[in-house]
């Protein structure tokens, strides 16, 4: 079985990861640019019994754009998220994929809230699901 350690940028906060993610998206929605920094942001997704996360850690919630509360695990040292849960998800946390900083890390197959993505930016792959919504 495959796993997979993430961490904060300071590395006092930690997720490992076992077997596949059930899910590896991209996010176009302007929240999830304003949590990543950047003009998207790309999480994988496992079933919250195949994660540990350990360290300190401090949690903020927000009602996402589906009207779903989405609540953020974020390191209080350094401030990275490193781990975040949307009641619409039920069971699954969502990890962003560059805490792994694996190059090698599986491609997304779902590309999601594609009507607030910047004009510039592509999502290739024959197998990547486009969509407006999550």
């Amino acid at each position: 079985m495959t796993n997979r350690t993430a961490t904060c940028r300071c590395g006092q906060l930690a997720v490992t990861c076992q077997g596949e993610p059930v899910r590896i998206s991209v996010c176009h929605c302007l929240e999830c640019q304003k949590r990543s920094g950047s003009a998207f942001a790309t999480q994988a997704r496992w079933a919250d019994k195949n994660i540990t996360l350990t360290g300190k850690r401090v949690e903020w919630e927000r009602i996402a754009d589906s009207g779903h509360r989405a609540t953020y695990s974020f390191c209080p040292v350094c401030g990275s998220t490193l781990a975040y849960i949307i009641e619409g998800w039920p069971g699954v946390t969502a990890i962003p994929v560059g805490a792994f900083a694996d190059p090698d890390f599986p491609e997304p197959r779902f590309s999601v809230y594609e009507h607030r993505k910047h004009h510039w930016v592509n999502v290739p792959g024959d197998e990547v699901e486009h969509s407006s919504s999550p």
